[in-house]
């Protein structure tokens, strides 16, 4: 009898092919280039959704778990009728791990090494729920203020401040973010994806640039650790530490804040690229007068791979952090959050602004992009 429609048997992944597809994904391959690469669909590309983007950690073995060929050691000696006593005795292990060991896989006549090799594997597999799942009350602390528009890393700061001595109502970023994109956890709600200001389902690696090009790699940087101590300190005024803020409809906007007053600069720029970054921070530096501006610190974004053109029309030094993450700029990272606001709101720039907790200490700029 003929079938009127052809039916079609899909194969899964083979563990050589998930490897492959975790190195293609980790590289920055979206999922259509990664089912082209193995003839499917990218609907069919169906490993990384449920794990939230995020790679699975590969088992292995404990280290303190019998081998295959101990096991096998245990099989001949319980053939040739020796007692788990005298079989430990050429293991070097204990006679109760020898006892469990036949205890466990039917006695001494039905062992056999391999199949209790392929038992304990897959004994092995458990849950293993994490600290959101078993603490209900830290699991709620961090629902509100993910739905306060907190980012993760916010929360894991206030959590450490607030319970510098309790390690079980602490949690890390990264646990926060793998609650959120992987969903098969059941701990945080779905909807709470939408308060990250990625905005992003599940993670995504940075696509790698082919010629090497990564981000970070600036020519003729001069590091912080160079930077005067009288910058350190925060004696002397007119040192200034920046950052680049992006938000919706490819709006970004300049942020700068003096070391010394904690006094903040907001300037509005046409976009990302170093050009057109470098050119709106020489204009926002001729404002001021030289003795007020003496230095400029940032982090190692590609918008100031022309921070030589900067120096040249300014006469102002330029530092950079030791790593891409803007660790040493804190004080500016603090004055950050009204930006954003007006990023995220969609509101026209019309000035610089300092938080409420530094507002008393200092008044801020307002400057017409």
């Amino acid at each position: 009898m003929e079938c009127g429609m052809e039916r079609r048997f899909h194969r899964g992944f083979t563990a050589a092919e998930k490897t492959e597809l975790w190195d293609r994904w980790k590289r920055g391959e979206s999922l259509k280039a990664i089912g082209r690469a193995f003839g499917k669909q990218s609907s069919s590309i169906y490993l990384v959704a449920p794990h939230g983007g995020i790679r699975p950690a590969e088992r292995r073995r404990s280290r303190l778990a019998l081998t295959l060929a101990e096991r096998e050691v245990i099989c001949r000696g319980v053939t040739a009728h020796q007692s788990a006593r005298s079989i430990a005795r050429l293991l070097g292990r204990s006679p109760s791990t020898v006892s469990r060991e036949m205890g466990r896989n039917g006695g001494c006549d039905p062992y056999r090494a391999a199949l209790a090799d392929e038992n304990a594997w897959a004994r092995a597999r458990r849950p293993k729920c994490c600290k959101l799942a078993t603490n209900p009350r830290l699991r709620q602390a961090v629902a509100g203020k993910l739905r306060l528009d907190w980012s993760p890393e916010q929360i894991a700061g206030w959590l450490k401040r607030t319970h510098p001595e309790d390690g079980c109502n602490r949690v890390s970023h990264e646990t926060i973010y793998r609650s959120l994109f992987v969903q098969a956890r059941g701990v945080l709600k779905k909807e709470l994806l939408s308060h990250l200001r990625s905005k992003r389902s599940m993670r995504r690696s940075r696509p790698v640039d082919p010629n090497g090009d990564k981000r970070g790699h600036i020519k003729d940087i001069v590091s912080i650790r160079q930077r005067p101590a009288a910058v350190e300190d925060r004696a002397v005024p007119g040192h200034w530490e920046g950052d680049l803020l992006s938000g919706p409809n490819n709006s970004y906007i300049a942020t700068l804040v003096e070391r010394h007053t904690r006094y903040v600069m907001l300037a509005k720029v046409a976009g990302k690229d170093t050009q057109t970054v470098v050119s709106a921070l020489i204009k926002q530096a001729k404002k001021l007068p030289k003795e007020l501006y003496k230095s400029l610190t940032w982090d190692r974004g590609k918008e100031l791979t022309d921070h030589r053109r900067f120096t040249l029309a300014t006469k102002i030094d330029v530092y950079f952090l030791r790593s891409a993450k803007p660790v040493a700029a804190r004080v500016e990272r603090e004055h950050q959050w009204p930006a954003e606001t007006v990023l995220s709101e969609g509101h026209r720039l019309v000035g610089a602004f300092a938080s409420p907790s530094e507002q008393s200490g200092s008044s801020a700029k307002r400057t017409t992009p």
